[in-house]
């Protein structure tokens, strides 16, 4: 998980995305498209889209690592028209990870933080606190 966490320059698209659907499965435990569009809705304003491919790596991720076990589900009317989905629930292991988690990832966006309002105030001067 370190190497995960404070590899590169800023945080890595993939530890944000495995925080942000740890929290959406706790919550809700929806499927994969729900999880994609209210990311992207929520980070539309800054730019960030996320790929499905992307959403769907993370969850596999989830899932290998023990902490989200998945339950097939129909949508729909059966034998008129249905659609199968997948439905994410945390483990108990996954709730244990994700509180541990949760903490490991605050160091690291403070972290990125601090590296941003570094060169914000290097470059554009004080910062400005709305």
């Amino acid at each position: 998980m370190e190497s995960e966490l404070k590899r590169g320059f800023l945080v890595r698209q993939r530890a944000f995305l495995k925080l942000y659907l740890l929290k959406m499965i706790e919550a809700n435990k929806r499927y994969g498209t729900q999880f994609l569009d209210d990311l992207r809705t929520e980070f539309k304003p800054y730019g960030y889209h996320p790929t499905h491919s992307e959403i769907y790596k993370t969850l596999h991720e989830l899932t290998r690592e023990g902490w989200v076990r998945r339950e097939k589900k129909l949508l729909g009317e059966p034998g008129v028209d249905f659609q199968e989905i997948i439905i994410y629930h945390l483990t108990d292991k996954g709730k244990q990870e994700y509180e541990l988690y949760r903490k490991q990832m605050k160091v690291e966006f403070d972290r990125c933080l601090g590296l941003l309002n570094q060169a914000m105030s290097d470059h554009y001067g004080p910062i400005k606190r709305k």
